[in-house]
């Protein structure tokens, strides 16, 4: 089953943990076990896996992000937007995620975040759910 999901973010670069969101489209599938692709269908955002516990894990990570793609850096995309699309494709358009017992399986501190470099926008989201097979 394929699920798309509209997220708005919120600012130019924002972090939204959407494991909850992840977690109640598989729990609405009935998917007991198997896999949850989620894919990003954007050239400026992504999705990764990381400590969702702690929020300044997160700004660590947007800073170290500037850091290495500055705002402004001499860039040829006439849209302005080069940063976004550099920091998409480092971070990834997508996460694969096993499911068990109808729950995602992350580690302890692990959450799922939708990466956002050129916002605010309204984002698509698209969640793949991959029941195992009953053959064995």
């Amino acid at each position: 089953m394929l699920y798309r999901i509209s997220v708005r973010t919120r600012g130019r670069v924002d972090f939204q943990d959407i494991t909850g969101t992840v977690s109640e489209t598989i729990k609405s599938s009935g998917m007991q076990s198997g896999i949850c692709h989620i894919f990003v269908p954007h050239t400026t955002a992504g999705v990764t896996i990381n400590e969702h516990a702690d929020p300044s894990v997160v700004e660590d990570i947007m800073a170290q992000l500037d850091k290495m793609v500055p705002q402004h850096g001499g860039y040829r995309h006439l849209e302005g937007n080069s940063p976004a699309h550099i920091k998409a494709s480092l971070v990834g358009s997508s996460q694969t995620l096993f499911v068990d017992e109808g729950r995602l399986v992350l580690g302890t501190w692990q959450g799922v975040f939708l990466c956002e470099f050129d916002g605010p926008r309204n984002r698509s989201l698209l969640i793949k759910i991959i029941p195992d097979s009953t053959h064995g």
